[in-house]
């Protein structure tokens, strides 16, 4: 039977999308939590919306005095994102200097962090919920391509923004890739859209050449494009007014930007914010450290894990290990080896990928994964080897 050819699409958000600067925001609170006090329980929320900024959450130190370090620092951390992010005043999208910043911070229940605290130094799950992590072999980061492509193309807005080549972008962006397949294999590529900010009183068709010439015609050549590709760019028309000034923007509400681009389920946890007790963002990294080794040891082309976990409880209450009919071995075989190699317990998680380290700021732009980061304990592919033996 010949494959079936269909269309799949993916999206990605610049750093300077709101949702993203709420993202960034909060994971930088974390880092500052995390850099004093590595166990430290964080929980942290962000809002911008026009030219505020609000910042909230739970927190646990054992350090009394970290609490009102990290609270009267918050508003200096918020304002230095900003910048680094690119915006300047509120042409751009908001005034890093003049917006309004609101603080809030709250202390963490006292009854979960009983329920977190085992005996013999375990540590329960932060909450219940499930998590999913995918690897496949479409591209050499093990990730959907449609994702992969859509991260790089706006990555390569803010290289070329911040470079000053382009000097009339914006921070805020946002694209979408449509990628034709047959079967499971990729076919081409039949649609890219990419709305950028831009400075204003531009002329649409040569921001349209300029977009096409110098992002995308780099990262995609004619040859992987389908004979009816088509590019938009700001299709809706010019998009000045972008960033807060634009849109709201919320701390985890772009939970598929920041997995897998709608190619595997999620289980609707967000990760920015929240330190790696929260099995929402630890599980999450380990489920993907386990695909990416399960495909990159070749013992699968596609390979989708779930884990499920009861707050308070330290062992997973389930494992699933699918690989679409393309593991090299059962899908059950693959089930008992990742119990005997992984450690699977929040407390086993944060060791085995060190993930008490302020790392995270990193992680709240262009996905958490399929990128080369030396900090991304959980795209390392170190126990391939290891897992080719195991499975004979």
């Amino acid at each position: 039977m010949k494959p079936r050819r269909y269309l799949f699409t993916s999206e990605s958000v610049s750093e300077g999308h709101p949702d993203k600067i709420a993202d960034q925001i909060s994971d930088a609170i974390l880092d500052a939590f995390l850099a004093e006090e590595p166990a430290a329980k964080v929980a942290c929320e962000t809002l911008v919306a026009d030219n505020l900024v609000v910042i909230t959450g739970e927190f646990r130190t054992a350090r009394k005095d970290l609490f009102d370090e990290v609270r009267d620092r918050a508003e200096a951390i918020a304002r230095q994102v900003l910048r680094d992010i690119g915006y300047r005043d509120a042409e751009t999208g908001i005034d890093p200097d003049a917006c309004e910043v609101q603080v809030r911070f709250n202390h963490q229940s006292i009854q979960i962090h009983k329920g977190i605290t085992l005996p013999d130094g375990e540590i329960g799950a932060g909450d219940q919920g499930l998590m999913f992590g995918y690897a496949c072999d479409e591209t050499p980061d093990l990730m959907p391509y449609p994702l992969w492509l859509a991260h790089r193309l706006v990555q390569r807005q803010a290289e070329l923004r911040k470079s000053g080549a382009l000097p009339w972008l914006r921070p805020d962006a946002k694209s979408q890739v449509t990628v034709a397949y047959e079967g499971q294999k990729v076919a081409g590529v039949e649609t890219v859209i990419l709305s950028t900010q831009i400075a204003r009183d531009l002329d649409p068709a040569w921001v349209t050449q300029q977009v096409a010439r110098e992002i995308v015609d780099p990262l995609l050549p004619h040859a992987t494009r389908t004979p009816t590709f088509r590019l938009w760019v700001n299709p809706a028309g010019p998009f000045e007014i972008g960033g807060p000034n634009g849109d709201t923007g919320l701390t985890g509400r772009k939970i598929i930007v920041d997995t897998y681009g709608g190619a595997c389920p999620h289980g609707g946890g967000a990760f920015s914010g929240k330190d790696p007790t929260k099995v929402d963002r630890s599980a999450a990294y380990m489920a993907r450290y386990i695909a990416k080794n399960l495909v990159a040891a070749g013992l699968a082309r596609r390979c989708l894990v779930q884990l499920a976990y009861a707050i308070g409880v330290a062992e997973p209450v389930s494992l699933l290990i699918d690989t679409f009919g393309t593991g090299t071995v059962p899908d059950e075989r693959l089930e008992d080896i990742v119990r005997c190699s992984f450690k699977l317990t929040p407390r086993g998680i944060i060791e085995s990928l060190d993930l008490r380290r302020p790392i995270y700021r990193k992680t709240a732009a262009y996905g958490h994964f399929g990128r080369a980061e030396p900090e991304f304990t959980w795209e390392r592919t170190d126990q391939a080897q290891r897992l080719v033996a195991q499975a004979g």
